[in-house]
Parts: structure tokens; C-alpha cells; sequence
């Protein structure tokens, strides 16, 4: 029987400076961004001082600078950036920037483009250089992610899987939606599996695994409540965990026994970019591969049967045309 083990901290990173630095999530409706500053730079490590005196000598610098270009202008690094954000009460670099320009009186369309939509896409940019530039991004996520997954975990996981009586999958928000696709291919080849999205849902289904079932936890940031809370009772149940995260210390990886990383993106300069999602696909895919492989059999019968099951609902791939109008250019305008 596995032990449950909640997440630790080491001895490092809990006598680090940074961590000396008292949270303030709870006075974040309170004062203001400046108020949160100056209260606590006096007890910030010289690191994440010098990141205070870059913006209060120029409040709208989160505004106007990626989390890189602050590092810079700081001297210091992007993860410090980071942990400043989070000492003075934000999730990260990107929640931070929308709340200064919100509270400088800059949230125009132009800032709201750079933090909710893109930074390194102009917002005038023609939409073949936009093309371009989304391939390059998600093609390079697709090739660091092939870097930093372990083959041997991923194997491990696709026997696990396919000698499985049972397969949860949990997900929340664009994460459920990966969960829901990989629920889909797995089923469709034999597969007994499940998503889940909905906690409680989710909580009921795994406390009743056991060491004969597969649970996977998807989630980007490796954060997430749920997805954490759902695959900590699956293993605690006796079920393989698996977590698929960008995150290779996140609190998700920590909850699972085999934990398959993929690309980060740059939430700091798209916080909703695809890329990441692309990176998850690719990884469910290539365990859907692999797991049929391994059940080839049963997976083309499977495959068969539910293809002719479908077949009377899709029409022929020659469909008679009829008349068009003729479209002018005044009438796509």
C-alpha cells in the first residue's frame, strides 16, 4: 500500500529570504499597490528591494516592461519578479501588471492587448505575421516538451493504463477540456475511462480506486485545488498517479507517483496562451499511441465498431452544390 505524503518543504526554501517575506493575500482589497510596497520593503531581501525601488520610482514600469525587462532594470532575475508579486499578494507577473494599470489609470486598449492577450504579438500586427509568429511559438513548445518528457515514465504510465480496470482523468477549466479529450480516445479503444471536472464528482470516483486503477491529474500550473485534492485521494486510495504539469515541483507533481512535465509557454507575455495546451495534446497523444499499441487487438476492433456506429449520422464527402450568390466585395465588408 502507498503512503500518502502531502508536499514538504526543504530547509532551503524555508529559511530563504523570499520566504522570510509575510504574504499579504489577505489585505489585497485593502491598500493600495504602492500601500503593499512600502509596507513591506523593509523586510524584502535586497533582491526583491531593488524590484521595489524600480517601480516606485516608476509606478507604471509592470506596465510597460515584461517580467524579463523589470528583472533587468532590477538587476536581479525573473523568478524574483515573481516572488515579489506573490509577497505582495498576486498569483504572479501577469495579475500584477493588470492591477497596476488599473490603479494608474492605464487600462486602454493597449495595455489590456499586452496583459490579457499578447506581448509579443503587435495588436496591428497582419495576420500572416501573426500566423507566423503563433507556429514558431507553438512548434518551439511542442520541441521543448519532447525534451523534458522522460520516455521511460511515459511507458510506464501507457502499461499502467492499458492493464487498468479503471482510468480517472481530472481536469478544471482548459484543462478539463484536455481530460476530456484524452477520456474520449481512451474510451474509444477499450479503455475504461473517465473525466472529471466537477470536484465532487470527482472525489467520489477516487476514493473508490484501488491499486488495479489509473488516475491522471492535467493541470498547467500545477496549482490547481481540485485537480490536486482529486488525485491526492486517488492515491491515497491505492491507485498509479500521474500528473501532467509544467511544473516539475508543483504541489500536482508532488501528489502523483510518476509526474510527465511539458512546456511552460510565457504566461508573462500570453496568459492564455495555447501553446501550453498544444504541449498537453501532444503528451496525450502520444500516450494514446502507445497504449494501443499495446492493446492492437482490441483497440482496431473498438475503433471499428464505433466508426460504423457513427457511420449513418455523417454524409457523404460529395455533396451535390448548389446555386451560390455571387459575393461581392462591398457585401463582405
Amino acid at each position: 500500500m502507498r503512503m500518502f505524503f502531502t508536499r514538504t518543504t526543504s530547509i532551503h526554501d524555508a529559511f530563504s529570504p523570499e520566504a522570510m517575506v509575510p504574504l499579504m493575500q489577505d489585505v489585497g482589497n485593502e491598500l493600495s499597490i504602492t500601500q503593499r510596497i512600502s509596507l513591506r520593503r523593509p523586510a524584502m531581501p535586497k533582491a526583491m528591494a531593488k524590484i521595489a525601488a524600480v517601480i516606485t520610482a516608476h509606478p507604471t514600469a509592470p506596465v510597460e516592461l515584461t517580467i524579463t525587462e523589470l528583472a533587468d532594470q532590477a538587476g536581479t532575475s525573473a523568478a524574483t519578479v515573481t516572488r515579489f508579486c506573490r509577497a505582495i499578494g498576486f498569483d504572479g507577473y501577469t495579475q500584477f501588471r493588470v492591477g497596476v494599470a488599473a490603479e494608474s489609470g492605464r487600462g486602454d486598449a493597449g495595455t489590456t492587448w499586452r496583459t490579457d492577450i499578447a506581448d509579443d504579438i503587435g495588436q496591428d500586427d497582419p495576420a500572416d505575421r501573426v500566423l507566423l509568429t503563433l507556429l514558431g511559438l507553438h512548434t518551439r513548445s511542442m520541441e521543448i516538451t519532447t525534451r523534458l518528457l522522460d520516455l521511460d515514465d511515459v511507458q510506464l504510465v501507457a502499461r499502467a493504463i492499458s492493464e487498468a480496470r479503471h482510468v480517472d482523468i481530472y481536469g478544471v477549466g482548459g484543462s478539463g477540456v484536455i481530460a476530456d479529450e484524452f477520456r474520449g480516445r481512451l474510451y474509444r479503444i477499450g479503455v475504461n475511462a473517465h473525466s472529471w471536472s466537477d470536484v465532487h464528482d470527482g472525489l467520489t470516483s477516487a476514493v473508490l480506486q484501488d491499486g488495479s486503477s489509473v488516475a491522471v491529474g492535467i493541470s498547467n500550473t500545477g496549482r490547481t485545488e481540485e485537480t490536486i485534492e482529486m488525485l491526492s485521494h486517488a492515491r491515497a486510495a491505492g491507485a498509479l498517479t500521474v500528473a501532467i504539469t509544467t511544473d516539475a515541483d508543483s504541489w500536482l507533481a508532488s501528489s502523483a507517483d510518476v509526474a510527465l512535465i511539458t512546456a511552460s509557454g510565457n504566461p508573462a507575455q500570453r496568459p492564455d496562451d495555447l501553446s501550453i495546451k498544444h504541449a498537453q495534446l501532444l503528451v496525450i497523444d502520444l500516450l494514446y499511441v502507445l497504449v494501443a499499441q499495446r492493446t492492437l487487438g482490441q483497440a482496431a476492433t473498438r475503433l471499428a465498431a464505433s466508426a460504423m456506429a457513427v457511420s449513418a449520422h455523417r454524409r457523404s464527402s460529395s455533396p451535390v452544390e448548389a446555386p451560390r450568390p455571387q459575393r461581392t466585395k462591398e457585401s463582405t465588408r
